[in-house]
């Protein structure tokens, strides 16, 4: 149990905080529900539960991943976190499905609702509070990819670099950019039905939300397919070939790997040197090759291996071979 605890300080800050203030968000939008009978406020209290849920999930599994490698897991855990997020977004999926059955109801049996500054009002303290959890969250994709900024810039540019993020920061981005908007789309719905006596906005933007969620659901649920399965981190791939080749004794790249474990990386490298190289010496340069790339960001794991030199280049034009 002690060791859980210890695990938990490692987990994803940006989903854990996301998770507590969308759990928040998601009561006072039950109460203002209860209250008014909002449809669209219906739609936003799914949508706040499910990232709460979803959030809460992202949490601990990027915490778990962090564990160390064992006897009978020899790889680690690092993929976990894809899985946490695989079975999250099947929540997400049966709300937003709720969401869009709801607004479909609504459009087919109108009902004007009541309580206008209620429903205004708690939705316009949700979306301030989604617009605080995404900024957080925007920074920490900016920490995570190496880049610095301030006030609207954060914003700017972290979507430029949100699909270098790790899968827990890219997830709650998502989520609460989805969920300002969706807060947003509500409030307006609630005005116009308010002034304009048209209610069936509301379950037309209940209708939108349950879409923009499903949106969610499908592209994290690609996203961390891949990285279940293993996916090569590309970028990563080219920057470590680059540090390979750089040293002298490595003539050529015959096969260089690196997947995605989770948030963290696992590099396999096949290098030529010469036949003449002791094992003392090769065991040096070894040892060198494995500190600079442990030095790298996200790398958790390191193996290289050697081969004679065979007068065949497998590195052309900084690509390997297939």
């Amino acid at each position: 149990m002690g060791e859980f605890f210890t695990l938990l300080k490692e987990g994803n800050k940006p989903s854990l905080l996301a998770a507590v203030v969308n759990t928040i968000i998601g009561v006072l939008k039950a109460g203002a529900f209860l209250l008014t009978g909002n449809v669209a406020m219906f739609a936003e209290m799914m949508h706040s539960f499910g990232d709460a849920a979803n959030q809460f999930f992202v949490f601990i599994g990027s915490a778990l991943s962090k564990k160390s490698p064992t006897d009978r897991f020899p790889n680690g855990f690092g993929r976990l976190v894809n899985l946490v997020c695989l079975g999250a977004v099947i929540i997400v999926g049966i709300l937003a499905y709720e969401t869009i059955k709801e607004g479909l109801h609504h459009i087919l049996h109108p009902k004007a609702s009541s309580g206008f500054l209620i429903s205004l009002s708690v939705l316009g303290i949700a979306v301030v509070l989604e617009l605080f959890v995404l900024f957080k969250a925007g920074k920490e994709v900016l920490h995570e990819t190496g880049q610095d900024a301030k006030g609207i810039q954060v914003m700017a540019k972290s979507f430029g670099s949100l699909k270098r993020a790790k899968p827990a920061t890219k997830l709650v981005f998502m989520e609460d950019l989805v969920a300002t908007i969706g807060g947003i789309l509500a409030m307006l719905a609630v005005v116009i039905a308010h002034f304009s006596g048209f209610v069936q906005i509301e379950g037309i933007v209940s209708i939108i939300i349950g879409l923009m969620m499903f949106y969610v659901v499908g592209k994290v649920f690609l996203e961390n397919a891949r990285g279940a399965i293993g996916e090569t981190d590309e970028e990563m791939r080219q920057h470590i070939a680059d540090i390979l080749l750089a040293n002298p004794a490595v003539t050529d790249i015959q096969r260089l790997n690196v997947i995605k474990e989770g948030e963290l990386l696992h590099v396999e490298a096949e290098i030529e040197v010469d036949h003449k190289m002791t094992i003392a010496e090769a065991d040096d340069l070894k040892d060198r090759l494995s500190l600079l790339i442990f030095a790298q960001k996200g790398v958790s794991n390191v193996v290289i291996e050697f081969d004679e030199i065979d007068q065949i280049t497998h590195w052309i034009k900084q690509r390997p071979v297939e």
